[in-house]
């Protein structure tokens, strides 16, 4: 077996995502996480990476201001130490420039709360219930330089409840996020690009 691809995963919050693919690597895993990095030094899941073992990095935006090319330049940095093959966007909640993204581009995937291309950017719940949807859910795609607009890899549904709320509706799209994520990725770190459907 080839060596394993290297992972490095980009969050902003408690990182439920980020352990779910994590969880997944095991030894029969083609990819093994390298690096969990987020732009919140606060952010939990930072800890919970690193009870995991595996190395952290912080990358605190507020001091760089509107001056997104400076904080990715030292995003970059921490990454590219790390040497990874994929990067995961896991509720990193920070919009990418196209210099960076065009940097790692073919190689970065980003788990979005919608059946895209519906619902592309926030509030994504919201607006499924507003609509009237039968059914909403979640996808994983390629990330390129138009928002949430890359090839889909992987998309799982669950129906929309009579009565559901946004945050009823967000906790059962969670639950499908951390099975459709870590499949994806599992593919993906394989070369193969080939849609899941769950």
């Amino acid at each position: 077996m080839s060596d394993p691809k290297r992972v490095a995963i980009l969050i902003s919050g408690g990182g439920s995502n980020m352990l779910a693919l994590v969880r997944d690597m095991g030894p029969d895993h083609p990819a093994r996480p390298v690096l969990v990095a987020a732009n919140d030094p606060a952010a939990g899941g930072l800890a919970r990476a690193a009870g995991l073992g595996i190395a952290t990095a912080a990358v605190d935006h507020r001091p760089f201001g509107k001056d997104r090319a400076a904080f990715e330049a030292a995003l970059s940095a921490r990454l590219e130490a790390a040497r990874p093959d994929i990067i995961c966007l896991a509720g990193f909640m920070r919009i990418l420039t196209p210099g960076f993204i065009s940097r790692w581009e073919g190689r970065m995937l980003n788990i979005h709360p919608s059946l895209l291309p519906k619902y592309r950017g926030l509030h994504t719940h919201a607006r499924a219930i507003e609509a009237g949807d039968a059914e909403h859910g979640c996808s994983v795609h390629e990330v390129t330089a138009e928002l949430d607009g890359g090839p889909v890899l992987g998309q799982a549904r669950v129906p929309v409840l009579p009565g559901d709320t946004p945050d009823d509706l967000a906790a059962r799209v969670l639950e499908k996020e951390h099975l459709l994520y870590p499949a994806v990725l599992r593919r993906f770190a394989t070369g193969d690009r080939r849609p899941i459907r769950l």
